[in-house]
């Protein structure tokens, strides 16, 4: 399983759909040896929109965004009342960045599975269904220190 977290994490973009079939995106969690990932992907392709990446007990999740059209610099992460300012930068054709699990921004985003980034000249969000939410809290308490 590791091996699949590294693969996830070794920056393939997401790719354009087949024309006439819509993507089967789920969020996967990996555990095992290495990183935690969480995985909004189509499975067993390359593709993925977003992945919240942690060493357990690290009290850090890193946040990739995937085929998002902004620059690096600083955005505003938000879920629900909260926001906070963080860097942002590109690597590899995806957008990174860190938020602490302690976080009040975290936190809600846990609870609600929304979150907003905010650029210079855009938004992205980040939506996790009330279907995956199991596995975003997951994440957050293995991640946690």
């Amino acid at each position: 399983m590791a091996a699949t977290a590294a693969a996830l994490l070794s920056g393939a973009p997401a790719s354009a759909q087949t024309a006439g079939s819509a993507p089967a995106w789920t969020w996967t969690l990996y555990e095992g040896e290495g990183p935690l990932v969480l995985a909004n992907e189509v499975p067993d392709t390359p593709q993925l929109r977003t992945t919240l990446e942690c060493e357990p007990g690290s009290g850090v999740a890193r946040v990739s965004l995937y085929d998002v059209e902004a620059s690096a610099g600083f955005a505003i992460a938000r879920a629900g009342q909260a926001t906070a300012a963080v860097e942002v930068r590109s690597a590899r054709g995806r957008l990174q960045t860190a938020l602490r699990t302690d976080h009040p921004v975290f936190a809600a985003f846990s609870a609600s599975g929304q979150l907003m980034f905010q650029f210079a000249d855009s938004e992205h969000a980040v939506e996790v269904g009330r279907a995956a939410l199991p596995r975003l809290r997951r994440f957050a308490e293995l991640c946690s220190g």
